[in-house]
């Protein structure tokens, strides 16, 4: 009780959230009178580093920071607009088509967001479309970053529940796909039953096949990561070095980055991999502290109780996140319960690569539900509209993402189908 206090009190104080996970640690350990533990603390923090899948975790940042700094992004909106652009509402689906095609690269949800807000909302505004619409389509779209590979967040599943990350990336794959024909039909709901959607227009074709050509570029990015690691030709890690490669190759080439771009790149990146680093080594510290207390078969006796049925269980796991989503960023969530809950995985016989994916869409979700929503705040500043109207916008497109999320949990085959085909699992 004292260790939920401390956590608690602290987060509420606005202390970091690494902060707050080793000094619940240190009190969990003060608490239960582990002195005699306090000298092993360095050891479990230095020793949650020492993990060769970390090193994907600078690397796809890295990709995400040169696409953003040398305007690559851009160049896939010009060709979701070319290939959609000429139906009724083709904004819309241009930006669900960006997003999907930016999620292969960016692998965050925050990052998508914050990009495709500045380029999207503006744009759909001047051509038609509702503000609150505008912004509901972006920050949903947006939630596709952890899901459609590289995700950051199932390169941090892997490390904490100590699973392969290459079939990790590859279950992500059909979850996306499925989530993304849901956010069009909401798409094209609206335009039937709703107010309606601006109708679009169709450009002139030399200039479609020049966007094509110059927008298909960074669009090889994801290719080549999934196929490289679906063919084992190269490590997940690997796949990170050669993506970076390319788009410091295309930015270099389009002549959108230059030398000095690289030093703020370079320090944004150092800073995100300490932040998300210094999270898993702070949680390996709690967790080590509860195993050695039992804390985790006391959970596994507790969930088994509940429940017998793999699917129940994913329905609890999947309220637990939603709720925690709320309140605790993605990634923290992640690192902090999965370790916890892979015990009772285990034991229900539940696949780990089935459970990523679960737990990484539905972790996902809390970037759009309040009260803390980052996702929505960052489209609010860039639609410069009020929560209120967003969220009402957004409920649709959150809807049809749950409806997906249950049905992922409910039928494994389609996290599981693609990487046992491509990886032999």
């Amino acid at each position: 009780m004292t260790a939920l206090l401390v956590f608690f009190g602290l987060l509420l104080a606005g202390l970091p959230i690494f902060g707050v996970i080793l000094a619940g640690a240190v009190a969990y350990l003060v608490s239960n009178d582990l002195a005699a533990l306090y000298d092993s603390i360095p050891i479990q923090f230095y020793g949650a580093l020492e993990i060769n899948g970390l090193l994907a975790i600078p690397l796809f940042l890295l990709v995400g920071e040169v696409m953003n700094r040398a305007g690559l992004t851009q160049r896939l909106v010009a060709v979701a607009e070319v290939l959609v652009g000429g139906l009724r509402g083709g904004l819309a689906y241009a930006n669900l088509i960006t997003n999907a095609m930016a999620a292969s690269i960016l692998g965050s949800a925050v990052a998508q967001i914050g990009v495709m807000s500045k380029v999207m909302i503006p744009e759909m505004e001047k051509k038609g479309y509702d503000r609150a619409f505008s912004g509901a389509v972006t920050v949903s779209a947006g939630l596709l970053g952890p899901i459609i590979p590289p995700s950051m967040l199932m390169i941090i599943y892997g490390v904490v529940a100590v699973q392969p990350i290459a079939p990790l990336f590859i279950a992500g794959i059909v979850p996306g796909l499925l989530i993304v024909a849901a956010l069009a039909i909401v798409i094209l709901l609206t335009g039937l039953f709703g107010p309606g959607l601006p109708a679009g227009a169709r450009g002139e074709y030399r200039q479609s096949a020049k966007v094509l050509l110059e927008g298909l570029m960074p669009a090889a990015i994801p290719v080549v990561v999934i196929v490289g690691i679906m063919a084992g030709a190269m490590t997940p890690t690997e796949s990170g070095a050669v993506a970076s490669i390319i788009a410091l190759v295309l930015g270099f080439a389009f002549r959108s980055l230059s030398w000095r771009d690289l030093a703020p790149i370079l320090a944004s990146v150092a800073t995100s991999t300490a932040t998300i680093t210094g999270l898993i080594a702070a949680a390996s510290v709690l967790s080590w502290a509860l195993a050695f207390q039992g804390v985790p078969d006391q959970l596994v006796a507790v969930l088994t109780g509940l429940t017998s049925s793999p699917t129940a269980f994913l329905l609890l796991t999947i309220a637990m996140l939603l709720v925690l989503g709320m309140f605790l960023e993605s990634i923290s969530v992640l690192i902090v319960v999965v370790p916890l809950l892979m015990p009772v995985v285990t034991g229900l016989g539940i696949d780990p690569i089935h459970f990523g994916v679960v737990c990484t869409v539905a972790t996902v979700i809390g970037l759009v539900t309040p009260p803390v929503g980052p996702g929505l705040y960052i489209a609010m500043v860039a639609a410069d509209i009020r929560m209120g109207p967003l969220f009402r916008a957004t409920v649709p497109f959150l809807a049809a993402v749950l409806l997906c999320l249950v049905l992922i949990a409910a039928l494994p085959t389609l996290s599981t189908w693609l990487p046992s085909i491509s990886m032999g699992r």
